[in-house]
């Protein structure tokens, strides 16, 4: 395993760390106790793999159903300080509930501290507030650090790239949860920011939102040889050294192997991923046109500014990813998400567009390609448009 300096928390942070999101019996807290001996025993054998690879950062979150209670039973087995724990709560308007929430993750996960506490989802101002108000949650954080429960301090996010920003210029953090990936690389200026601060930076979910690359399309397998799309999105993020630990959800001990036979690779990535790029970017030029790659965003409001409240940057962005790399399952789970997420996903698809069109021309008026994303509109929603999608956390 390579391990990396993980920020002013001077640990050392393996380059993939343990996601606990799909190893779990199930999303709902009243379910635990329910496991089954099979289901627990694929949960402590994924745990030992990980430990055994060196991967032995443990990340969960008080919001990922029984993943915490089923931890418990196996995280104090390990030495204490062979392992790094990452818990995450999420911001409330009362403090007093955000440490009684915590206390409740570190009883179940039968640990004495967690080293890693990250407020989970600081995704839009009033969670920013919630966070960072005096007397707020970063204000109850600190006296967990205090009384010893809380080693390091750290928020994750889906928000924009500017709130992001500025979490992290508030100084007060000590690392940051974030998305980044080769299909998405909006987040580079909170990189950049955390880099600033010498914060650590952990990169969440990068082959489920990196393009479901547990399950390539054709094209993109044949755009990425002699790596596989995971493996070459690993690389592309390492590559980077200010982004020290990828999350691997791993849901049973074979989903590290990929991984970890891509890593060998990493020290001749600058010689490994140019041609990949190469053929990535032109592919997608080629699909989608360069200047309309280069240009699309430009002007485009945001979802809040959108009458309707389409997300019209996430539905552009999904389309492109669709015509340039057979995206096809990615962009209608991501699409039906829409407006039916929360704070993690926000803003609607384009489900309702009759009943806006009029006001969304006008909006639009000096964009100058408002035509074409009307049109996108449309073929969006007939292509990926059905069933609302819930996050893993709100399925029944």
């Amino acid at each position: 395993m390579i391990y990396r300096r993980f920020g002013r928390t001077e640990l050392q942070m393996p380059v993939f760390s343990c996601g606990g999101m799909r190893y779990q019996h199930s999303w709902k807290d009243e379910d635990a106790g329910g496991e089954t001996p099979e289901g627990q025993a694929n949960l402590e054998a994924t745990i030992r793999r990980a430990v055994e690879l060196g991967v032995n950062h443990i990340e969960t979150a008080r919001g990922y159903g029984t993943s915490e209670y089923q931890l418990g039973k196996i995280l104090p087995s390990f030495p204490r300080e062979r392992i790094i724990v990452q818990t995450k709560v999420p911001p409330f308007a009362d403090a007093a509930e955000f440490r009684r929430t915590f206390e409740h993750s570190l009883k179940l996960l039968n640990l004495e501290y967690v080293d890693l506490l990250g407020l989970h989802g600081i995704n839009n101002q009033e969670l920013f507030d919630w966070s960072l108000r005096p007397g707020g949650c970063m204000d109850e954080a600190e006296k967990l650090r205090k009384e010893g429960l809380v080693r390091h301090i750290g928020f994750s996010t889906h928000g924009p790239t500017d709130l992001i920003v500025s979490t992290i210029e508030s100084g007060r953090f000590d690392y940051v949860n974030l998305h980044y990936y080769w299909i998405f690389r909006n987040n580079s200026a909170a990189i950049e920011a955390a880099t600033r601060h010498d914060m650590g930076v952990f990169i969440i979910s990068p082959s489920d939102k990196g393009g479901m690359l547990y399950k390539p399309t054709p094209k993109l397998v044949e755009l990425c040889k002699p790596l596989t799309p995971m493996q070459f999105n690993d690389l592309f993020c390492l590559s980077h050294s200010q982004i020290h630990t990828l999350s691997l959800g791993a849901a049973r001990p074979s989903d590290f192997d990929e991984h970890i036979a891509g890593l060998k690779s990493l020290e001749t990535a600058d010689k490994i991923l140019p041609p990949i790029l190469e053929r990535l970017q032109k592919a997608y030029a080629d699909a989608v046109g360069a200047d309309w790659l280069a240009g699309w965003s430009n002007g485009l409001p945001r979802w809040e500014e959108t009458p309707g409240q389409i997300n019209l940057q996430i539905i552009v962005w999904l389309w492109n990813l669709l015509k340039a790399f057979d995206l096809t399952d990615y962009a209608r789970m991501r699409y039906n998400l829409l407006g039916n997420g929360g704070h993690w996903f926000p803003g609607v698809n384009a489900a309702n567009l009759a009943s806006v069109e009029t006001e969304l021309k006008a909006a639009l008026a000096d964009y100058p390609y408002r035509e074409k994303v009307l049109g996108i509109l449309r073929e969006m929603h007939n292509l990926v448009g059905g069933d609302s999608v819930k996050r893993l956390s709100q399925a029944d």
